[in-house]
């Protein structure tokens, strides 16, 4: 993001879903000819209401003044970024209907599958999956996940899939909880964060999103060389943007959709996916995200 962004997936079995969708010029082009559609009169009275929360994007000014700019042109109604500390806070005002649409992460997404519906899946390097990583410091010899017991492990949110369930899911396998296999684990709210703790000694390990470790060894190649991948997870759905079931089929997510669909033909857009190291935006199966689900049936099974 500007830096970058932060994102979800990892240790269940890989699904025939993570060769889903990829964004295509195609796409985008549909996309931008949709956009010049009339707008609806009344359509700019209500602003459009975009949650995201720090777990995925950093507070980066001119990458959130950008989205905000380029998403009020294309749709030609007054955007609304609302941004939430946590993933709980975001999913809540997303499900009561008090946000339009939001950035969310695959867990959420799962468990209120009955009650959300998908807007569409960033691509990343041509596909619109990504994992999760166990990482250690630079400093320390790591064979394999044993090697982390009694750690200091630093999470990034309870609602993230690559930042805690994953891990919860990879332990459970094991007969083991955090609680019981870590020495100590705290929260970091932001996978950035966690990578922070790791290479600053604060923690010991940690459990953080893929996509975000690789855009930081891009951006801050001094951060993650005092950090080590230890364990990487299966390819799993990228973390989507949604909306409550009840909006899916409104003129403003059809809009909003558009809008997502046509950044990578739009100069502002295209800077903006340039910040977030994203090919594009496009609509997916919610099959996507069936590695997730099960994910969720191991944990609670061991509970």
């Amino acid at each position: 993001m500007g830096t970058p962004a932060s994102a979800e997936g990892f240790g269940a079995p890989q699904t025939g879903a993570c060769t889903v969708s990829r964004f295509n010029r195609r796409t985008a082009l549909a996309a931008l000819v949709a956009l010049a559609a009339p707008i609806p009169r009344g359509a700019a009275e209500q602003p459009f209401r975009f949650g995201l929360t720090p777990v995925f994007l950093t507070s980066d000014l001119a990458l959130l003044e950008g989205l905000q700019t380029y998403l009020s042109e294309s749709m030609g109604r007054e955007v609304r970024l609302v941004l939430r500390r946590t993933y709980q806070e975001i999913t809540a005002e997303l499900v009561s209907g008090q946000l339009d649409a939001a950035w969310i992460c695959g867990y959420p997404f799962v468990a209120y599958r009955d009650r959300l519906a998908l807007v569409a899946v960033p691509s990343w390097r041509g596909r619109n999956v990504y994992q999760a990583y166990l990482i250690a410091g630079s400093d320390r010899r790591v064979a394999n996940v044993e090697d982390l017991r009694g750690d200091t492990h630093a999470f990034s949110d309870p609602d993230s899939n690559s930042g805690f369930l994953v891990t919860r899911a990879l332990l459970a396998v094991r007969g083991q909880r955090p609680e019981g296999f870590f020495a100590r684990n705290f929260f970091t709210y932001g996978h950035r964060n966690v990578v922070r703790a790791v290479a600053s000694g604060l923690a010991r390990s940690g459990s953080v999103d893929g996509y975000v470790w690789e855009v930081l060894n891009e951006v801050e190649p001094e951060l993650t060389a005092r950090t080590q991948v230890v364990w990487r997870s299966e390819w799993m759905g990228f973390p989507p943007i949604a909306t409550a079931a009840a909006l899916a089929e409104a003129e403003q997510t059809r809009r909003f959709q558009t809008s997502l669909a046509g950044m990578s033909l739009h100069p502002t857009g295209r800077r903006l996916l340039a910040m977030l190291r994203l090919d594009g935006f496009a609509a997916a199966d919610p099959a996507l995200f069936d590695g997730i689900a099960q994910l969720v049936a191991t944990v609670r099974r061991a509970e």
